[in-house]
């Protein structure tokens, strides 16, 4: 794999499962993959293109992974923190609806929420436009140079964010019958590159686990476990975060 998108090859559709959420929920990689080429056309349609930036709420879930993995696949940088997007006049913004409210976007800022619909008529109701969207990937001239997350201190390459997970992959020996639970939220790019990209890039599940709940019940737990630093985890084995050269 040589960028993010290429995690979502058509030919990796397939009925094994990708992603479990909070609440239980399974999502193959049939489902998630063409979720995805959705969100792609849903943040176009927002104004995103190659180069620009998108905001995204860094709560792990099923739409702000798919907002990920659509950006990424688009070309368009995401930082996993609405307000400093709101700040920098980030092309999308893209929040939970409880936090629709509070969010007040700049000129030239498209404002999306997700989890029910917003309150303001000119704030895009993220699922409403990702059920009605074309399922395919939208065109794009992404390079493994280019950068596919602004973390608070610095930019990640595509290249440097699937290295990273090469590593994690390596280091535990994941592969697509690996359950990788993730208990930390995707502000830290090395909790994306252990979470989400290492066991997708193998055909492997990411578990994402409710971290409000203060316990582990039968969806959460896993083989691997990717965690805040103050957090203790048991039944399963604790992953090492892999280390970019700007962090």
């Amino acid at each position: 794999m040589d960028v993010v998108g290429d995690l979502l090859d058509r030919d990796r559709r397939s009925r094994e499962v990708a992603l479990v959420t909070a609440d239980g929920r399974e999502r193959t990689y049939r489902d998630l993959i063409t979720n995805a080429y959705k969100a792609a056309n849903v943040l176009r349609y927002l104004g995103a293109r190659e180069g620009s930036t998108v905001a995204v709420e860094p709560t792990p879930g099923f739409h702000t992974t798919l907002a990920f993995l659509g950006a990424a696949g688009l070309g368009a940088p995401v930082r996993f923190d609405p307000a400093t997007g709101i700040e920098r006049g980030d092309r999308v913004v893209l929040v939970a609806v409880a936090d629709e409210s509070t969010t007040e976007p700049a000129p030239g800022t498209s404002l999306a929420a997700f989890g029910g619909p917003p309150d303001r008529p000119e704030t895009t109701h993220w699922e409403q436009e990702l059920w009605s969207e074309n399922p395919a990937m939208p065109p794009s001239g992404v390079a493994p140079d280019d950068p596919v997350v602004r973390a608070a201190d610095g930019d990640v390459t595509h290249r440097d964010l699937l290295a990273a997970a090469a590593s994690v992959v390596d280091r535990h020996g994941i592969d697509a019958e690996t359950r990788v639970v993730l208990r930390s939220d995707l502000a830290d790019p090395r909790v994306l590159a252990a979470g989400v990209v290492a066991p997708l890039s193998v055909g492997g599940t990411v578990v994402l686990a409710d971290r409000s709940s203060g316990r582990e019940d039968g969806e959460s737990r896993g083989d691997l476990v990717v965690i805040d630093d103050e957090a203790e985890t048991a039944g399963a084995k604790r992953a090492t975060l892999p280390v970019f050269e700007n962090g």
